[in-house]
C-alpha cells in the first residue's frame, strides 16, 4: 500500500492530463506546445542542472550504466523474439519493437525523487540521459531501413543527450554556477515534472492495437516485468546496491516513452499501434511499479 501511495501523485497527474485533453482541453495544438515545451526546454533543464550538481562517483556510475545497457540491449532481443507473434509488416514491427526497450524519463525522475529526492534525480537523469542514444541508436537504425530519416541527425538534434552531456562537462570541469542561474534551473526543474506527466496523460490513445494481441501481449511483458526482473539479477551480479540499485531497477520498469511515438510518425512507421502500446504500458505501470517497489 505504501509503494501504491508513493506513485498515486504522479499517476493522479497523468490521469488529470488524460481527462484534460479529453474534457476541458481538447486542443491538439496547446498539447503539442506542451510537449514541446517540456522536450526542449523543461526537460533538458531539469537533467543540466542535476547533472551539474551531482556528486559523480565513476567507479559506481560505469557498472549502472553497463546494466542500464545491458537491460535496453535484452529489450530489443526479447521483443525481436516475439515477431512471430505479432503478425505485421517490417515497419509496424519496427516501429512496434520500441515498446520492449524505450523508456518514459518523465516518470523515472519523478519515482527516482519520490525514492531518493535529488539523488536519485540526479542518478536517474545520469541513467536516462546516458541511454536515450543508444535507445535512439536501436530505435532509428530499425526504422531507417524501412522508414525515412536518418540516425546521426536523430542523434545530434536531441535535446535531453546535449543537456546530459554539458551538465556532465560543467560537473567534471568543477566550475560552480552562479546562484541566481541555479535559481533559474530550479523554477524550470520544477515545472518539468508535473508539465511532463500532464503531456503523457494528454498523449494516451486507445483504439485497435491492430496486428496479433499476443503480440502486443508480450511487448508489454517484457517491458513491465521481464525487464526489471533481468535488472534486479544484473545488478546483484554486479554488486550493485543502494541508489544505484533501485534506480536500475525503477529505469527497467519504466513504461514506455512517447518519444516512440512521435519517432515512428516522423519515419513512416506504425503510429495508431505503438500509441496504444504507450498507452497500455502506462496504466499497467501503476500496478507493475508499484509491485517493484513493494520489492525494493
Amino acid at each position: 500500500m505504501q509503494s501504491l501511495l508513493l506513485l498515486l501523485p504522479d499517476f493522479s497527474l497523468i490521469l488529470l492530463g488524460a481527462g484534460l485533453r479529453r474534457s476541458l482541453i481538447p486542443d491538439g495544438a496547446f498539447w503539442a506546445g506542451v510537449e514541446r515545451l517540456v522536450y526542449f526546454i523543461l526537460f533538458p533543464a531539469l537533467l543540466f542542472h542535476a547533472m551539474a550538481g551531482a556528486d559523480i562517483d565513476p567507479g559506481k556510475a560505469l557498472p549502472l550504466f553497463l546494466a542500464g545497457l545491458g537491460v535496453m540491449v535484452a529489450g530489443f532481443v526479447l521483443g525481436w523474439l516475439g515477431r512471430p507473434l505479432m503478425g505485421l509488416d517490417a515497419i509496424g514491427f519496427a516501429s512496434r519493437l520500441q515498446c520492449a526497450y524505450r523508456f518514459n524519463t518523465y516518470i523515472g525522475i519523478a519515482v527516482a525523487g519520490k525514492l531518493h529526492g535529488a539523488a536519485g534525480v540526479a542518478m536517474m537523469g545520469a541513467l536516462c540521459g546516458a541511454m536515450v542514444p543508444f535507445a535512439n541508436i536501436m530505435a532509428v537504425g530499425m526504422l531507417a531501413r524501412h522508414g525515412h530519416g536518418g540516425l546521426l541527425r536523430e542523434l545530434v538534434r536531441n535535446p535531453l543527450v546535449l543537456a546530459t552531456l554539458a551538465g556532465l562537462a560543467v560537473n567534471l570541469s568543477g566550475v560552480a554556477l552562479a546562484e541566481p542561474f541555479q535559481f533559474f534551473l530550479k523554477r524550470l526543474s520544477d515545472a518539468a515534472v508535473a508539465l511532463g506527466l500532464l503531456a503523457v496523460g494528454s498523449a494516451l490513445r486507445w483504439g485497435e492495437a491492430g496486428g496479433r494481441w499476443g503480440g502486443s501481449a508480450w511487448l508489454v511483458s517484457v517491458k513491465l516485468m521481464l525487464l526489471p526482473a533481468l535488472a534486479w539479477a544484473l545488478g546483484r551480479q554486479l554488486g550493485l546496491g543502494g541508489i544505484a540499485f533501485d534506480t536500475l531497477v525503477m529505469f527497467a520498469a519504466l513504461p514506455s516513452a512517447s518519444s516512440a511515438y512521435i519517432l515512428a510518425m516522423r519515419m513512416g512507421g506504425d503510429g495508431p499501434g505503438v500509441a496504444w502500446l504507450i498507452s497500455a504500458t502506462t496504466l499497467l505501470a501503476v500496478a507493475s511499479l508499484t509491485f517493484w517497489l513493494q520489492l525494493l
